[in-house]
């Protein structure tokens, strides 16, 4: 296999300033709508991006399970490697790689954590098994074999047998706060579309086009 042989031209589509939406959410939500339609197989996965302070990144694909005009939710466990990140360097981007469309949305901005409230209606939204496994999981830990995490399960399924599994004190929701939002389309020879929205100081989107 040669994989400077591997390519494809890109002809789907195109995308240009005056079929843009007025700000970045109501865009993200027109070209989500269209992923689902595609039948895209998980549309709201999405790759999260952190670093150290010191600049050594890390990344990762999780679940997008919010949005609305304050930005991009995910959930997670405040202690694993992505948690502690957060918790240093509060900055992230998110790609949505939504290849057989021929499009992908990148996001960056500033990471906030959701209330609590917030975090425990979604968690208990969840399947039980889930619930029990953000107890029994002590995600992104070293841990000797399978059997840690399964032992751990169990125990967990008899502590909360019969009653409402309640909220980890160290799991909930991180929302990121788009700073700018850039929508790509794949287009013939390279020429790639891409449309980024950045805000500015009064809070208000501009939209500007970058080179491929």
């Amino acid at each position: 296999m040669s994989l400077a042989d591997l390519r494809k031209d890109y002809t789907l589509a195109g995308l240009l300033e005056k079929d843009l939406a007025k700000d970045p959410f109501r865009q993200f939500e027109r070209w989500f709508q269209e992923a689902e339609a595609a039948r895209l197989n998980e549309p709201n996965a999405m790759v999260l991006a952190t670093a150290t302070p010191d600049g050594l990144p890390s990344s990762r694909v999780v679940l997008l399970k919010g949005l609305d005009g304050r930005g991009f939710t995910f959930f997670t466990n405040h202690d694993s490697r992505k948690g502690r990140e957060l918790a240093a360097n509060p900055r992230a981007s998110l790609t949505f790689p939504w290849v057989p469309m021929e499009r992908q949305v990148i996001v960056e901005g500033k990471v906030v954590k959701i209330s609590r409230e917030e975090s425990d209606a979604y968690f208990h939204s969840r399947p039980h098994g889930s619930q029990l496994g953000a107890w029994a999981s002590p995600q992104s830990a070293v841990i000797a074999d399978r059997k840690v995490l399964e032992d751990s399960l169990k125990a967990h399924e008899q502590k909360f047998a019969g009653q409402v599994v309640p909220l980890p004190a160290n799991w909930g929701g991180f929302r990121v706060v788009p700073d700018s939002v850039e929508f790509w389309q794949g287009r013939r020879n390279r020429l790639h579309d891409r449309l980024r929205y950045r805000r500015g100081a009064d809070g208000s989107w501009h939209v500007e086009r970058l080179a491929p």
